[in-house]
């Protein structure tokens, strides 16, 4: 029996995103589908099945572990919750704009790494072929030196 992949928090909140994005942006305040345009409550079970894994690893990566990391006090004391498992009579509720946030930010802590990565290999490929244009293992990259 092969075991799933860990899905990251990008792909946690990538599904998030994908799969509520449209019950953020219909709400209509007064009426009774949810108290707070803001949490958005999610369905965890529809999330872990998309992400091939137990519906407790998305509630656990959200409540306990980006709760604590992106979660905060103001300055008056009252909390700002990035997950909670009740929101007035929600359960299960993310804090959408929030999340949008932590999730721009990882997709541009992505989008920096591959494109590091791709300097640093082509820059690998132009040095092999420099060093064996040098060493005369081959003589088509004249350019080079």
């Amino acid at each position: 029996m092969t075991v799933p992949e860990i899905p990251t928090d990008l792909e946690i909140l990538n599904a998030i995103y994908e799969l509520h994005h449209e019950d953020f942006v219909s709400f209509v305040s007064g009426e009774p589908r949810r108290d707070s345009k803001i949490y958005v409550p999610i369905d965890c079970k529809k999330i872990a099945d998309r992400l091939k894994v137990d519906v407790d690893i998305v509630f656990g990566r959200l409540y306990y572990h980006l709760e604590k990391k992106c979660g905060y006090r103001r300055d008056d004391e009252s909390v700002v919750y990035f997950f909670g498992s009740r929101v007035g009579n929600d359960v299960h509720c993310i804090n959408f704009p929030l999340m949008t946030s932590v999730l721009a930010g990882l997709r541009q802590e992505r989008n920096n790494f591959r494109t590091s990565t791709r300097i640093a290999g082509i820059a690998l490929i132009f040095s092999l072929l420099s060093l064996g244009n040098d060493l005369g293992i081959w003589k088509f990259a004249p350019f080079l030196g």
